[in-house]
């Protein structure tokens, strides 16, 4: 079975930050491949700055193109809202039993509010997290300092947001050295976040 992890988030855009982090999991982790999952727009949340979820995949699916062992998964737009990691590793699991195990890719940021996630134990439990390092207040609850399930990789830190991408392409700034080739020529085809 293929070993693959999940990179989950927005990608409002995504940038050579989020490319970095994927490509170093698959090819310093027992990771095969790595799926970034993109997330949707909340029905509860609307934020102007939030492309619409097509135009996010779209862009996403067009970065990882020349990267054979990376991919994007549009799973959460199927599955219904709110929705929760628990839910779709269950989806995940259940679409391509046999075929993959799942594992997690998070940020150091994200491990140490993990026991706030619904149903921690059970992704615990059943799925692997492949942690980065991230610059950051806060500590890792003791109970998931030396788990056997959690493996920190030690990747670059990667301090690009996309949040300052899209500030700084509104006030005029050349952004365009932090997006993948693909991301900023749709960006800038569609003339997003000005």
């Amino acid at each position: 079975m293929k070993r693959t992890g999940l990179f989950f988030g927005t990608f409002n855009p995504l940038h050579i930050g989020h490319l970095v982090i994927a490509n170093h999991m698959v090819e310093f982790s027992e990771l095969e491949e790595v799926w970034f999952v993109v997330t949707p727009r909340s029905p509860f949340k609307v934020k102007d700055s939030l492309l619409e979820d097509h135009h996010r995949f779209q862009m996403v699916y067009e970065a990882v193109a020349d990267y054979p062992k990376l991919g994007v998964s549009d799973i959460e737009f199927k599955l219904p809202q709110p929705n929760y990691t628990i839910d779709t590793l269950t989806a995940l699991h259940e679409r391509h039993e046999g075929e993959r195990t799942f594992a997690l890719i998070m940020g150091e940021d994200n491990l140490r509010s993990f026991h706030k996630w619904k149903n921690y134990e059970a992704i615990l439990e059943y799925y692997e997290l492949y942690v980065y390092p991230r610059l950051g207040p806060g500590t890792i609850p003791d109970n998931l300092v030396d788990h056997p399930r959690i493996h920190r990789v030690d990747a670059p830190i990667m301090e690009i947001s996309a949040t300052f991408i899209r500030k700084q392409h509104k006030a005029g700034k050349n952004i365009r050295p932090l997006l993948p080739a693909a991301v900023w020529k749709y960006m800038d085809e569609m003339n997003f976040y000005r």
